[in-house]
């Protein structure tokens, strides 16, 4: 089965069909730099040229990074602020002409890395944290998604997390590994107290260094592994949203 999966990202917007038996993309990823004013009409705009450049007719796969609810975006990390209260699948919908399903970034993230990637086959609490820009985070337990999780803003020290063990903090401050390490390790105790998983998946970019760093991680209880799926999850994750919703999507399509 395939599905057309888009992740809406703060610097670019990438999408591409996506083969759900394999977790693979089954054509070409494109991708278009997102709209300086990253508003919600230009970005709908670029939505609609993705589905356009691969000819796609069915149901339509979107991430957004943000809190979304029943479709409506409630948050708005590193877009315009025009987005908190939109009915942005609407939007989408309208402007790709076909069903969307929406989510968050992070949540889409982790279904991907849960069937095909580090998580897969775990029981327990499981939560993948994106080391990026911010810090996104998706907490699963029996292999249910929990929903719009925000772990990326618990206080450290007085500050949001993600304000000092995200990877852009390890870039603006100029960390050595072992100091970010230390400050990621900070986090992730903290995070332990709260939720107690068994594992705990690193991604984001900085995945891909996780040699520099995982090693260097003390006083976690959990595994922690690298993300697998890496670039790819939040596209993949997309798609497998949109097949999951694609009966009831269906019967809301407009005639």
């Amino acid at each position: 089965m395939r599905m057309l999966g888009i992740d809406i990202g703060g610097s670019g917007i990438k999408g591409a069909p996506v083969d759900l038996t394999r977790g693979e993309f089954a054509e070409d990823r494109l991708r278009i730099d997102t709209p300086h004013s990253a508003e919600p009409g230009p970005v709908a705009e670029v939505l609609a040229q993705i589905v356009k450049h691969f000819d796609w007719t069915g149901p339509v796969g979107v991430t957004f990074p943000g809190v979304v609810i029943d479709g409506t975006t409630l948050s708005a990390a590193n877009v315009s602020k025009k987005w908190v209260g939109l009915d942005a699948r609407s939007l989408f919908a309208d402007a790709v002409g076909h069903p969307v399903t929406l989510l968050n970034d992070a949540d889409a993230a982790g279904m991907a890395e849960m069937r095909f990637g580090a998580g897969r086959g775990a029981t327990g609490t499981v939560v993948l944290l994106t080391l990026g820009t911010g810090i996104g985070s998706a907490l699963f337990t029996g292999g249910t998604l929990v929903p719009n999780t925000e772990f990326g803003h618990l206080e450290i020290h007085g500050k949001d997390a993600e304000e000092r063990a995200s990877a852009r903090a390890r870039e603006e401050h100029d960390l050595s590994w072992e100091k970010w390490a230390h400050r990621v390790s900070t986090y992730l105790a903290h995070l332990e107290k709260l939720i107690l998983p068994s594992l705990i998946v690193v991604g984001g970019g900085v995945s891909r260094k996780a040699d520099k760093f995982l090693p260097l991680i003390e006083g976690v209880r959990a595994e922690i592994v690298p993300a697998t799926l890496q670039n790819t999850a939040g596209i993949v994750g997309a798609a497998m949203a949109a097949a999951d919703a694609a009966p009831v999507a269906r019967t809301r399509r407009p005639a």
